[in-house]
C-alpha cells in the first residue's frame, strides 16, 4: 500500500537588496571644483541579501542558502555571483534587469570618514514577479532591505509575504534606517511576517515612538499587535529584545573594548543570520538572541561586512571568554 508522504522543505532563501560597494581611498574630500587623488581601489558585495546569506553559510556550511534579487548584464552582476558562489550561496534564482547593478561609490578618507554615493540600480526594480515561490522549495525566506527597494516598497513586499506564508514557508524582513515619513510603506506587510528583525531606529520609526531604552518593551509590543505572527525581535549595541507568544526576553550585549571593533558595517545583518539560524531551528527566544549577538561580535572584529563571520563552533568559542553588559529595561 501507498503512503503519502510529503516532502520536508529545507532551507533559507534571502532575498531583496544587492549591491556592490566600491571602495576609493582618497587623502583628503575636495572642495567643490577640486581635484583629489584615489589612492587605492577595493570591491566588495554589499546589501541584505550577500551579507545575510554569506554569513548563514559561514555559521553553518552544510545549510541551503539560497538568493534572491536582480542585478545587470555587467561586470559588477558577474562579481557578486561569482562571490556568492564561492561561498556556497546557490545563485540560480537571481535573475538579470535591463538597469545596471547595483552599486555604491565610497569615498573613505584615509583614518577618517566615509562619504557615500548610492545608484539604485536593478535592485530596485526587484518584485514579487522576479519570484518563484514554487521552484524554491525553502522552509524561511527574508525579505531585505526595506525603504531601499521601490517596488517591493510600493506593495511588492506585500504581495510576495502573502503568497509565501500562504504556501507554509516561514517569512521575515528587516529594513534599513532612514529618517522619513516612508516607514508607514511596511506596515501592511506585518500581518504577513512571521518574524520582524530590526534594529531600534527603525522600530520606533514604524510606531511613532522615541527609540529610547525604556521605550523598547512597548515599542516591540506594539509592532506585535500590528499583526507580526511569530516574533518581534529588536537589536541594539546595548541588547537584543524578542517579544513572542512565549513572553518577554532580553539579552545584554557583550561588554567589548573600543580597540576590539574594527567595523560596524556588517553587524546588524550578522545578528540578523544569527537570528534567523535560530528561527530555523526552532530555538528559544534566548537562544536566539543568545547567538545573534555573538555572531554580531563575530562581525564586529572585522573591518568590512562579513570577513569576520566564522562557524557556529568558533564563534561560541570566540565569546566564552567574554562578558555581557548589565542592562534592564
Amino acid at each position: 500500500m501507498w503512503q503519502n508522504v510529503t516532502k520536508m522543505k529545507t532551507g533559507i532563501a534571502v532575498a531583496g537588496s544587492i549591491l556592490v560597494d566600491k571602495i576609493n581611498e582618497i587623502g583628503a574630500y575636495p572642495a567643490a571644483g577640486e581635484l583629489t587623488k584615489i589612492k587605492s581601489l577595493q570591491k566588495s558585495v554589499g546589501g541584505c541579501v550577500p551579507n545575510v546569506a554569506i554569513d548563514l553559510k559561514r555559521i553553518l556550511p552544510s545549510l541551503t542558502v539560497k538568493a534572491l534579487g536582480k542585478i545587470g548584464a555587467d561586470e559588477e552582476g558577474v562579481f557578486v555571483k561569482s562571490v556568492l558562489q564561492e561561498n556556497g550561496v546557490d545563485v540560480t534564482h537571481i535573475c538579470e534587469g535591463a538597469d545596471k547593478t547595483s552599486f555604491t561609490e565610497v569615498m573613505s578618507v584615509t583614518g577618517g570618514q566615509r562619504t557615500f554615493f548610492t545608484y539604485a540600480g536593478a535592485s530596485a526594480d526587484f518584485g514579487a514577479k522576479d519570484v518563484d515561490l514554487a521552484a524554491l522549495d525553502v522552509k524561511m525566506l527574508h525579505l531585505g532591505y526595506f525603504l531601499l527597494l521601490d517596488k517591493i516598497d510600493e506593495g511588492d513586499g506585500e504581495i510576495l509575504l502573502k503568497k509565501a506564508q500562504g504556501m507554509g514557508i516561514k517569512t521575515s524582513i528587516d529594513l534599513v534606517s532612514e529618517n522619513s515619513d516612508r516607514y508607514a510603506k511596511v506596515l501592511p506587510c506585518l500581518p504577513y511576517t512571521d518574524n520582524l528583525i530590526i534594529n531600534e531606529v527603525e522600530a520606533g520609526q514604524l510606531v511613532g515612538i522615541e527609540p529610547k531604552r525604556e521605550n523598547l518593551l512597548t515599542i516591540a509590543q506594539k509592532l506585535k499587535a500590528l499583526g507580526v505572527k511569530e516574533r518581534v525581535i529588536i537589536h541594539t549595541p546595548e541588547l537584543g529584545l524578542c517579544v513572542s507568544e512565549d513572553g518577554v526576553q532580553l539579552i545584554p550585549a557583550y561588554a567589548l573594548s573600543p580597540d576590539f571593533i574594527k567595523g560596524t558595517t556588517g553587524a546588524g545583518d550578522a545578528f540578523c543570520a544569527g537570528a534567523l539560524l535560530g528561527i530555523y531551528r526552532g530555538k528559544t527566544d534566548k537562544e536566539i538572541l543568545e547567538f545573534a549577538s555573538a555572531a554580531a561580535v563575530a562581525a564586529l572584529s572585522s573591518a568590512d561586512a562579513i570577513g569576520g563571520m566564522r562557524t557556529e563552533v568558533e564563534i561560541k568559542e570566540f565569546c566564552k571568554g567574554l562578558q555581557r553588559k548589565e542592562i534592564c529595561l
